[in-house]
């Protein structure tokens, strides 16, 4: 209702029509390439790609081409199947109590299917709208529109795809609202994307079935975005506004919300790497080479005090080698050769001692004698 009433003031439509889809339109595509290259300049440290068969190893093992690719050509059949067929959501359960204490899983056929259709008829009906930003229009976009309507029903003729993208936008909605899991784990971000999917679909299906909207006019303010010469024709209506006014919103929440999806899923390592951790070591470019500190190098600093306190270890403490004589530099510390120059020193106190002796030796002689 803003975008209405807005239209009315001087100038509103210039603001709503010119200004708001232009700024919207610049931010969709600078949002979008950054994130983009933040994710291409991301280093991937481990090979982490997710698969759900058997790796390619030895020659008598069959193994599982698609589902854990080894090569190049694999990874591009895998990633074609999950972008265009969600082959990864067509394999999802969920869990089901049943009669009290019996758990079961069942296939969610739903949510595929839902999930499906949201996606194709949201792509079919952005790339048939490409008719109001070329001229002349493509083939394509034609044949895309013709079998887009291709059952003819009323007129103007009924075209599914808006009719579909309104509809499984509304299913993929009241998922969240009454599934009790679901809805726990379901934030505004999840709720605000429907919410104006929904509305672009809804006044879409009112400018073509019900109200009265000069398409030449809509077409020229489009070619006037696309080629920088802005122009309001007459005679567009206050819907047209509030319908573009929702795009605008929606194209510049895009590359900050979950819906970058879109180019993630080109980027993600789970999905665009082969499995080819056996045949191929995967080094981490992100701070290679890099210092490593290797069990072995652990075990040896610190293997004592494991064995201390009963941790297991791959290598015992070597027994301590017996000792060995000692050394040349301590053969002077033998109690042999200490003793010896004591020997020697205490010699010629003895000789000293003797002259004495000798001299009281007469006195004795003499009286024996007497």
């Amino acid at each position: 209702m803003f975008a209405y009433f807005g239209v009315k003031v001087p100038g509103g439509e210039y603001f709503f029509g010119i200004f708001i889809p232009f700024l919207a339109a610049i931010t969709f595509i600078v949002g979008f390439i950054y994130r983009v290259v933040d994710w291409a300049r991301s280093p991937v440290p481990f090979s982490i790609p997710t698969t759900c068969g058997q790796q390619k190893s030895l020659p008598w093992i069959k193994s599982a081409p698609i589902e854990n690719p080894t090569t190049t050509g694999g990874v591009i059949v895998r990633m074609f199947l999950e972008i265009v067929f969600f082959r990864s959501l067509f394999r999802n359960t969920k869990q089901k109590l049943k009669e009290g204490d019996k758990f079961s899983y069942e296939w969610e056929i739903w949510l595929w299917v839902g999930a499906l259709a949201f996606h194709w008829a949201f792509f079919t009906v952005v790339f048939r709208h490409l008719r109001f930003f070329l001229e002349p229009v493509p083939a394509c976009v034609q044949i895309i529109e013709n079998l887009d309507g291709f059952l003819q029903v009323a007129l103007p003729g009924l075209l599914l795809s808006g009719v579909v993208l309104l509809a499984a936008a509304t299913f993929l909605f009241l998922r969240r609202v009454f599934t009790p899991q679901v809805r726990y784990i379901s934030l505004a971000s999840d709720f605000f994307p429907l919410f104006l999917i929904m509305g672009i679909a809804f006044t879409g299906i009112l400018m073509r079935y019900f109200t009265k909207v000069n398409i030449v006019g809509i077409k020229e303010l489009a070619m006037g975005l696309v080629t920088f010469h802005f122009n309001i024709p007459e005679g567009v209506g206050g819907l047209f506004y509030v319908h573009i006014f929702f795009v605008s919103i929606l194209f510049a929440y895009f590359p900050f919300s979950k819906l970058m999806h879109l180019g993630g899923i080109f980027m993600s390592p789970t999905r665009n790497m082969p499995t080819n951790s056996r045949a191929k070591r995967h080094i981490n470019p992100w701070n290679y080479p890099v210092k490593v500190h290797s069990y072995e190098a652990y075990e040896d600093e610190f293997r004592e005090k494991m064995i201390e306190i009963g941790l297991p270890v791959d290598k015992m403490v070597e027994p301590e080698p017996p000792k060995e004589d000692a050394p040349p530099e301590e053969e002077p510390e033998s109690p042999e050769e200490e003793v010896e120059p004591p020997k020697e020193e205490t010699e010629p106190p003895e000789e000293e001692v003797e002259p004495p002796k000798d001299e009281t030796e007469p006195p004795e002689e003499s009286e024996k004698k007497e």
